[in-house]
């Protein structure tokens, strides 16, 4: 797991009571979590957030599962590296070392955010590795939505691109728009402190100009997720008070993979920081049914 790095600060242990260990990547070391014995289960953040995201899910599942959390570069405790775009791609290039490095099998992923498409491009890439798919509020086509491409335009815009970079805007204004009940102040902090300085927020900024600028990456992992993954079973935790991953994009995935269990939970964007619980429940139930046969659709 490489030289450990000077992190920027270093998490709570009462909140985030879990080994920080390091994957050296090729683009230096990237921060990992890999708490608990059984059948892996591989969580995936997105923007602006890091492992920490995962916490209460990991507690309640590392006593039946090994739960595995990777941050990607320019996030969390993970490397910033200066000859590094923050793709999508590249992201889910690092993963899908990651997965192979630690040769993970009869794996289950969870994604939300860009977690969603860095994770299925990595599923999809590695199908024989795969048990099954855990998915809340994200998507992986082109966005065609009327609210996706507004935020997508309004956040790529040089004022906005500055206020994410100078200001820490996503951390300051969209996550707590994007949560149902306020987040504590030291919650808060381990976003902030995460990406401390204009520099540290590059990763930030990029992805949602990532949004239309990885259309044709989108448009290749839908192509690739309808040829090699329909057939995955897939639980999908949704918070039904998302403004932009609304019911529309839940709908996408019924559509699409064959097999789908649905958790509609009362919350918004940020799930787990505000269904914890609920999420860790219906993942333990999704996959102690012995997940396979099933075309259940219910909810």
């Amino acid at each position: 797991s490489g030289r450990e790095p000077h992190p920027p600060f270093t998490p709570d242990s009462r909140l985030f009571p879990f080994q920080s260990r390091w994957y050296e990547s090729r683009v230096g070391p990237v921060h990992y979590i890999d708490e608990g014995v059984g059948e892996p289960i591989l969580f995936l953040h997105g923007n602006p957030t890091w492992s920490f995201l995962y916490r209460g899910i990991i507690i309640r599942l590392k006593k039946k599962y090994r739960c595995i959390a990777i941050v990607l570069p320019g996030f969390g405790l993970s490397v910033r590296p200066p000859t590094y775009d923050y793709t999508p791609a590249e992201h889910a290039g690092i993963v899908r070392d990651f997965v192979r490095h630690h040769d993970l099998q009869n794996l289950t992923i969870m994604g939300q955010d860009w977690g969603g498409p860095i994770g299925l491009r990595v599923a999809a890439d590695e199908v024989n590795r795969l048990r099954s798919l855990v998915m809340g509020n994200t998507w992986f086509w082109p966005l065609d939505s009327v609210q996706g491409k507004a935020f997508a335009y309004v956040m790529s815009m040089a004022p906005m691109q500055s206020q994410i970079v100078g200001k820490n805007f996503f951390v300051e204004k969209v996550m707590p728009m994007g949560v149902k009940h306020p987040l504590p102040e030291e919650v808060m902090d381990h976003y902030r402190e995460a990406l401390p300085t204009p520099a540290s927020r590059m990763g930030a900024a990029e992805f949602p100009v990532q949004l239309m600028r990885s259309s044709r990456w989108l448009r290749e992992l839908e192509g690739d997720v309808k040829d090699r993954l329909t057939n995955v079973p897939m639980l999908l935790t949704w918070g039904i008070h998302d403004l932009m991953f609304s019911r529309p994009f839940m709908e996408r995935f019924r559509e699409t993979f064959r097999s789908v269990v649905v958790q509609r939970l009362d919350a918004k964007h940020y799930i787990q920081e505000d269904s914890p619980k609920e999420i860790a429940a219906a993942i333990d139930m999704f996959l102690t049914k012995g997940v396979g046969g099933s075309t259940s659709r219910t909810g």
